[in-house]
C-alpha cells in the first residue's frame, strides 16, 4: 500500500493518486467544484468547515478539505 495522506479529520488520500493542491477562494476553482458536484466527482471533507484547499485527482475527483493548501502540501512533502 502506497503511503496516505491526512486532510484533515482523519480523511486521507493515496498521495500517488494527488494531482494539485489548490486555494478554494479563485472562480476557477468555483467552477470545477461545480462541474464535479454535476458530475458526481465531489468529495467534501471538510466536516462543515469552510473549504480552504481543493485536493484534485488522477481519477478526476475533486476533494474539498479545511486546512490550508500549504499544510496539505507539506504534509505530502514529509513522507516522501
Amino acid at each position: 500500500m502506497g503511503l496516505v495522506v491526512n486532510l484533515g479529520f482523519n480523511n486521507i488520500v493515496m498521495r500517488d493518486r494527488i494531482i494539485a493542491v489548490v486555494a478554494s477562494e479563485a472562480a476557477p476553482m468555483k467552477r470545477m467544484r461545480e462541474e464535479a458536484r454535476r458530475s458526481r466527482k465531489l468529495i467534501d471533507a471538510t466536516h462543515g468547515r469552510r473549504t480552504r484547499a481543493i485536493v484534485i485527482t488522477d481519477s478526476d475527483h475533486v476533494i474539498l478539505s479545511s486546512a490550508q493548501p500549504e499544510t496539505i502540501v507539506q504534509r505530502i512533502t514529509e513522507k516522501l
